[in-house]
């Protein structure tokens, strides 16, 4: 199925490893042209090394709004466009939140929620000004649906990214505008390094998964494709849950 994204440009955050990385592959891979934001820049250089020219690497901490806000201008002085945006980037700090301190709170929200929201209204500026239909894609997590404790300020960021991504779907739709979420579940990914790296914690969160393994980044991959396609130009305001069943049972 050709997913008309050839030549396409699409803004990815957090592109240097696990998911962003995956989805700013299978982008390239479809024909877009990606710039690929992270702070992690020897991972992003080899990233684009084998893209042939498709996946520009620049540098982006999100932590910092006005470094999220240019990255619509980084992609048009690039490729001369922009159609897309994954908002990936993210930070999820453990511990307990009686004794967390309320600092590591405001950076979760800064990076989660804040820098999404920032890219995002200066990319939907941009494709209204254009008259672009543009498409972003807020990478979520299955805690955008349930709570998990340890990770209070993780859950309570993603939540919000939930609400935002329905909020601005809604009010963007009369532009042509789709905003949707991926939530997914565990992949296996430097995230869950420390969880791969013990056999008995392995069996025990895999236990959880009706599938009994966890995804492959590449999975996330043609999701993120399709959204960014102008085939799902009826689709907004949604949230694809990808866990391999493990929220369906909770």
């Amino acid at each position: 199925m050709d997913l008309q994204l050839t030549d396409t440009v699409a803004v990815v955050t957090g592109a240097s490893r696990g998911l962003g990385r995956a989805a700013a592959q299978a982008l390239a891979d479809e024909g877009a042209r990606v710039v690929a934001a992270a702070r992690s820049t020897g991972d992003l250089e080899e990233l684009a090394d084998g893209s042939g020219g498709r996946i520009h690497p620049v540098y982006c901490d999100m932590r910092h709004a006005g470094e999220a806000a240019s990255l619509t201008a980084a992609a048009l002085e690039r490729f001369g466009r922009l159609d897309c945006v994954v908002n990936n980037a993210g930070i999820a700090p453990a511990g307990t939140f009686l004794e967390q301190d309320l600092d590591v709170l405001a950076e979760v929200v800064a990076v989660n929620v804040t820098a999404p929201a920032v890219l995002a209204q200066a990319a939907a500026r941009h494709f209204v000004a254009e008259g672009v239909a543009g498409a972003i894609i807020n990478i979520g997590s299955t805690s955008s649906l349930k709570g998990k404790p340890l990770l209070a300020a993780y859950s309570a960021s993603k939540g919000a990214l939930a609400r935002l991504t329905e909020a601005l779907a809604a009010e963007w739709a009369r532009y042509g505008i789709r905003v949707n979420m991926i939530a997914p579940g565990a992949f296996a990914t430097e995230a869950q390094a420390q969880v791969l790296a013990d056999e008995k914690t392995l069996a025990a969160r895999l236990r959880k998964i009706p599938m009994r393994r966890m995804g492959e980044p590449a999975e996330l991959g043609p999701l993120v494709c399709y959204l960014a396609s102008p085939l799902s130009a009826f689709v907004t305001g949604s949230c694809f849950v990808i866990d391999g069943g493990e929220v369906s049972k909770l």
